[in-house]
């Protein structure tokens, strides 16, 4: 879908209220150029040299036409900024739905972060098309009246007209294509500059020493360099057809002025006439002034437009409800010739992989860095799609699964999750009504996190910040530990969850999960030993195969 289509499509969502800024902008269109006639009407009288009540009335009539102007004006700034509010509450909601949902091979080879912040587009989207609404429809209206008022006084003005709308076609036709690829670059290298200051923040500290942050300096100004090398081409079209205007302004004002002139002076236009059409040109040459000017406008919506679209066209995972979903009591999870390789790579990381997993088995996968792991897990846990094989779920294959209710019954901690914005309470519950303190309580005491919410003052209501930044890295873990078992789900998906704790307290917090007296299936990756000695099967992972599976039939 090109960025025009994409626009349409953006304004056809609010087809009321476009519609009411047209109706008030051909109003007010009206009202604007019928002051020249009135003014005209006033020059008239008095040139006539009388003073009378008709020419008392016109005054009134036209400062209340001024009048009406700005108030039209007023109701139109009222509908603009609905429509923004709506703009922005659809925007913000279209993301926070879909980003949870894209296909992780949609997003492979890129910055999750990054593809978030083209919501900030949508500030661009919420100025840029108030404006070209407003600004377009008064200006194209303005034209379009003037054209045919001015043909009303001479023929000759037909030929201003035809020019005129030439001008605008050629101005469009010859730039469009090229406005929009540079505006596209800009936008591009506009947000390098952006996510590069970002890594400068998230990693301050290694930016620090001399030659560190000299290289942040030297990278900044490199990718500054190539946004301003489009940021100056983009300009160039601006000026260019900004430049077009002026001599077309230049020609049109000199030869209105002669012909008008000498249309007053063969008498063929009187002198109320010729000032009335001044005032329509004006009126006119401005109007197209506004759109010209307004196309850079144009190409900023259009191309925030764009970026975001690159957004929600993303592909989304598949979710297929049941609409009598049976409840499960248990999961017994098997995996049928997985196969799994990334996008640009031809080789498998996962090779025609079979397993079986019955409900409340203590799995521990081992293997050298590389081995397949870490994907093996995600495909299990239906973060990755396998790319050959199927996913069974209780004899049902997973695409054909009520996705949201396995997700219910399960719960992960992969590499690189963290804590989130919000208070510690909602960081372990997400404010879930069904989740009783008796629940909590038992969730934080049996991660070993009690004693440190006690020392906070705010307690559970404490507020963390993104990545953890303000705990402990054990701290941060067993939060998340916290959070995959409150709710007792009947699987469990781990990456080294206690990587970064003591080793008594990990031992403790590895003895609850492998408990008989939780039923739970555990899947985990761990170069903890301890793991090995409480997990009743072991399966070795080797190039994308799994070399061994050794079911030891005991829980320590």
């Amino acid at each position: 879908m090109v960025p025009l289509q994409r626009f349409f499509n953006l304004l056809k969502l609010d087809k009321k209220d476009v519609s009411q800024l047209f109706f008030y902008a051909i109003f007010s269109g009206l009202i604007s150029l019928s002051l020249p006639l009135g003014i005209q009407a006033i020059i008239n009288f008095i040139q006539s040299g009388r003073v009378s009540a008709s020419w008392i009335v016109l005054i009134i009539l036209v400062v209340i036409g001024v009048a009406l102007v700005g108030i039209l004006s007023l109701m139109q700034l009222r509908i603009s900024e609905n429509l923004q509010q709506k703009i922005f509450v659809r925007s913000s909601f279209e993301f926070a739905a879909r980003l949870p949902k894209i296909k992780q091979n949609q997003l492979y080879n890129n910055y999750v972060p990054e593809v978030a912040s083209r919501f900030f587009d949508t500030l661009v989207i919420q100025k840029g098309t108030s404006k070209l609404l407003i600004d377009f429809s008064a200006a194209l209206l303005q034209i379009s009246f003037g054209l045919i008022l001015l043909s009303l006084y001479h023929p000759f003005f037909i030929i201003f007209g035809i020019l005129l709308f030439l001008l605008l076609y050629i101005v469009f036709k010859f730039s469009y294509t090229s406005g929009l690829a540079t505006s596209m670059k800009e936008s591009k290298f506009k947000y390098k500059v952006a996510n590069w200051l970002h890594e400068i923040a998230r990693n301050s500290y290694s930016f620090k020493n001399e030659i560190t942050y000299d290289f942040a300096l030297e990278k900044n100004n490199l990718l500054v360099t190539d946004y301003l090398n489009y940021r100056e081409k983009h300009f160039n079209i601006i000026k260019r057809q900004f430049s077009q205007l002026i001599i077309f302004k230049i020609i049109i004002t000199a030869g209105l002025l002669l012909i008008g002139g000498f249309l007053v002076l063969s008498q063929k236009m009187n002198i109320g006439q010729f000032v009335a059409s001044e005032i329509i040109i004006l009126l006119v040459i401005n109007s197209v002034e506004k759109i010209i000017l307004g196309l850079e406008t144009f190409y900023d919506v259009l191309t925030s437009i764009e970026k975001i679209g690159e957004i929600t066209d993303l592909e989304l995972e598949e979710e297929i409800f049941n609409h009598n979903p049976a409840c499960y009591t248990s999961i017994n999870l098997e995996a049928e010739n997985i196969g799994f390789k990334f996008p640009d790579s031809n080789k498998k990381i996962i090779n025609d992989i079979s397993l079986k997993i019955k409900q409340g088995e203590k799995i521990i996968i081992n293997g050298e860095n590389g081995s397949g792991k870490s994907t093996f897990i995600k495909i299990l846990c239906g973060v990755l799609e396998p790319k050959t094989g199927s996913i069974y779920i209780n004899d049902e294959t997973f695409r054909k699964l009520d996705t949201n209710q396995f997700r219910s019954q399960i719960a992960c901690i992969l590499h690189g999750e963290s804590t989130f914005e919000g208070t510690l309470l909602e960081n372990i519950t997400f404010n879930d009504p069904n989740i009783s303190f008796e629940d909590l309580k038992w969730a934080l005491e049996n991660v070993q996190l009690t004693s440190f919410i006690k020392s906070l003052p705010k307690g559970l209501e404490t507020p963390l910040l993104p990545e953890s930044k303000q705990l402990s890295s054990s701290n941060a873990q067993k939060i998340l530990l916290a959070r995959s078992i409150i709710r007792k789900p009947k699987m469990l998906f781990y990456e080294d969850p206690t990587s970064n704790m003591d080793e008594t307290e990990a031992n403790k917090i590895i003895d609850f999960l492998t408990s008989d007296k939780n039923n739970w299936s555990i899947i985990v990756s761990s170069k903890n030993p301890y793991w090995n000695a409480k997990c009743n099967r072991k399966i070795t992972m080797h190039k994308g195969n799994i070399q061994l599976d050794i079911n030891t039939q005991s829980l320590c």
